[in-house]
């Protein structure tokens, strides 16, 4: 069943958009929506945030309903109506051109326009492999199973993850030169190492580099490259939980092997981690180890708490400007927790290591 809540979990990972030359015909779009009766009503909404805002409304008629306009370019809008109590969505691409839409309770469809076309045929490939990877799940769930079985599903649905995100990165791929491909690339691309960016960024049409989401993408992947494996630490000031001024360079780039750990106290999986950095820093903080935390907070009395309840006593560092933080932004962090390890010459060895990973990464390292 479908709910609004779509929006939020499919909908940004999925939407593309393309455009097309100017026809003089406009859209017409023709559509029906399962379960629905005459005189129920259709919506035409945009996306404000995670809110919908209506923007044209069209009642349906011996079963189908139509809207009609002119628009200068794809634009990425939604379908919505209410059916019996259950609320039905749907995302397409408002283009110039003859748009069939059928709106339903488990599948939706969008066809007619090349954007829609195109958007389509990821649509039926990503699903299939969604709802392959939900029936996975959905198997867990019987207590009959051996663990023998339940590991065997388990790693099903890894791979099935895994062909989701290569499905999406070919797409993004194969469409990098246009419109279907720039949307749904800045919908992905965090999902992407340092070098797939900078390649498809480099493919980008010259009409679409001044928009501004991709100026975005291209700042953080610059920040990226400038802080990435095998390039010099850059240095930043900010203050200790005791309102002392303090810079990253008092501690890394002076023989010792340094974890600069971007966390926060209202981060979850920050707060989940932290046994694995106490471990750590109670095995090697006398063999030229040290870590450095970096807090996003914005709370400095939550900050202080949460240093002394999670027992890291480890040097701290903070700004409190959430995730307008003076280090998070340098180093192009935009999830937390996040780790840059720093050798003692001050040349970055690793990031994002976390868990087993990080422990085995000392373990090489440390002596």
């Amino acid at each position: 069943m479908k709910k609004l809540t779509y929006l939020a979990i499919t909908a940004a990972a999925l939407t593309i958009a393309a455009c097309t030359g100017e026809n003089k015909n406009g859209y017409v779009i023709t559509g029906s929506v399962e379960g629905a009766a005459d005189g129920d009503t259709v919506y035409l909404q945009e996306a404000n945030g995670r809110e919908l805002v209506k923007i044209d409304t069209a009642i349906i008629r011996n079963g189908t309903f139509t809207f009609k306009g002119q628009q200068d370019s794809a634009v990425n809008r939604y379908l919505t109506c209410q059916v019996e109590d259950q609320p039905l969505l749907m995302d397409f691409f408002l283009e110039n051109g003859k748009i069939k839409v059928a709106l339903g309770k488990e599948n939706d469809s969008a066809t007619g326009t090349p954007s829609n076309n195109a958007y389509q045929e990821i649509r039926e490939k990503i699903d299939g492999i969604g709802k392959k990877t939900n029936e996975i799940f959905n198997m867990l769930g019987d207590t009959l199973l051996t663990d023998e079985q339940r590991e065997t599903k388990l790693k099903e649905a890894a791979q099935l993850e895994a062909e989701y995100s290569a499905a999406l990165k070919e797409a993004v791929k194969k469409n990098i030169g246009n419109a279907v491909g720039i949307h749904l690339f800045k919908r992905t691309f965090y999902e992407n190492s340092i070098d797939e960016n900078d390649a498809l960024l480099q493919q980008i049409p010259a009409n679409f580099q001044n928009d501004e989401a991709i100026v975005k993408i291209k700042e953080m992947t610059e920040k990226q490259k400038r802080t990435a494996v095998g390039t010099k630490f850059i240095d930043f000031e900010m203050k200790t939980p005791e309102g002392k001024a303090v810079k990253l360079s008092d501690y890394a780039g002076k023989g010792k092997v340094v974890l600069v750990d971007f966390w926060a106290s209202w981060c979850g999986p920050c707060r989940r981690e932290m046994p694995n950095l106490v471990e750590a820093y109670a095995k090697y903080k006398g063999k030229k180890f040290e870590i450095v935390g970096v807090s996003l907070d914005q709370d400095a009395e939550a900050w202080k708490e949460s240093i002394k309840s999670l027992k890291m006593t480890w040097p701290q560092m903070s700004d409190l400007k959430l995730w307008q933080n003076e280090g998070a932004q340098l180093y192009a962090v935009n999830s937390i927790p996040h780790t840059v390890l720093i050798d003692g010459e001050g040349t970055i060895i690793a990031r994002g290591l976390h868990g087993d990973g990080l422990a085995e990464k000392l373990a090489e390292i440390i002596k």
